[in-house]
């Protein structure tokens, strides 16, 4: 409980070049997810996203969160002692991580919400009245299509495994985020509050800094490997990608030096700048062979593209 903290306890330090990194930070973050939830919700569509990905970043950035909130905890309890301007500046690396776990979070409600029709529900047709468990699968089809061979029997509509995939990671992602929740804000309540923390605490909060990292790397990997595989840019961003580096860079800088935080609390966001890093090395050299191939970032020879588009240019001009 915060009864422990005392005045003295808790440092009035200001630290303006940190604070303003801090807040450039959250602006930018924000700025970079709000296409991306514009985007959904203008074309009512989430096609396109893994769900393996959504949860991989969304159990990555909220295990990063939660380590956050255990070693910073006492920072809560100092706020009583400081002004509210003190306190907010305190906590911002707090606010910070939490912010981008929201971010991304609001993407994998709008996976969701906006899945598409065609892709949720599939047809199937029983292949006789005597056994109709055995069925046989059309994906797209949104209704209820009429009689066939099967005398009585019609075909059924039933959700596709992609959607039934989608919705049980999306309860996966909510109890994993439940339950660490609870568990953390339990022992952060009834253990006593001291400086080292709790070593309950702290194996806690080292388990959620290192389940972060294995996280964040697994949700990067697959795209290195693919891309590596594939040897094209495909439809990767090489501009994102160039803003996204530098600035994971500055986020991670702007924990290591936040007081209240160790190694635990910025290692899933340094390994994670290194991942997207190797990627834009890798996409680079992948441009760069594909100049000297003369294809495209899709591997189609940049020459018969050409020819294509002066045959359409003259098919327009003669008619």
């Amino acid at each position: 409980m915060y009864s422990s903290f005392e005045s003295k306890e808790c440092s009035d330090n200001h630290n303006a070049p940190t604070l303003l990194l801090s807040l450039a930070l959250c602006i930018g973050m924000i700025i970079s997810y709000l296409p991306q939830h514009i985007r959904i919700i203008r074309t009512k569509s989430s096609e396109g996203f893994s769900p393996w990905y959504l949860l991989l970043g969304a159990t990555s950035s909220a295990s990063g969160m939660l380590n956050l909130l255990i070693v910073q905890w006492s920072l809560f309890g100092c706020c009583k002692f400081l002004s509210a301007g003190r306190c907010f500046e305190s906590l911002l690396g707090f606010f910070q991580v939490t912010l981008q776990w929201a971010l991304f979070s609001i993407i994998m409600v709008l996976y969701l919400v906006y899945f598409p029709r065609h892709l949720k529900y599939q047809k199937v047709i029983p292949i006789s009245s005597e056994d109709s468990s055995l069925v046989e699968p059309n994906y797209g089809a949104t209704e209820h299509c009429g009689n066939h061979d099967h005398g009585q029997d019609k075909a059924k509509i039933s959700t596709t495994p992609e959607w039934r995939l989608s919705v049980t990671l999306g309860v996966v992602v909510i109890l994993h985020l439940g339950l660490l929740l609870f568990l953390s804000l339990t022992l952060l309540v009834y253990l006593p509050s001291k400086t080292p923390p709790h070593p309950l605490l702290s194996l806690l909060a080292t388990f959620l800094g290192v389940s972060a990292t294995i996280l964040a790397v697994l949700q990067y990997a697959p795209q290195i490997q693919k891309t590596y595989q594939s040897k094209l840019v495909g439809a990767l961003s090489l501009g994102t990608m160039a803003i996204q580096v530098p600035g994971s860079v500055l986020f991670v800088l702007s924990l290591v030096f936040r007081a209240g935080t160790n190694w635990t609390s910025w290692l899933a966001y340094a390994v994670t700048g290194v991942m997207q890093g190797a990627l834009l090395i890798i996409c680079l050299l992948w441009k760069e062979r594909q100049k000297a191939l003369g294809i495209d970032d899709f591997g189609n020879a940049l020459h018969d593209r050409q020819g294509t588009e002066e045959s359409q240019q003259g098919h327009l001009i003669s008619s």
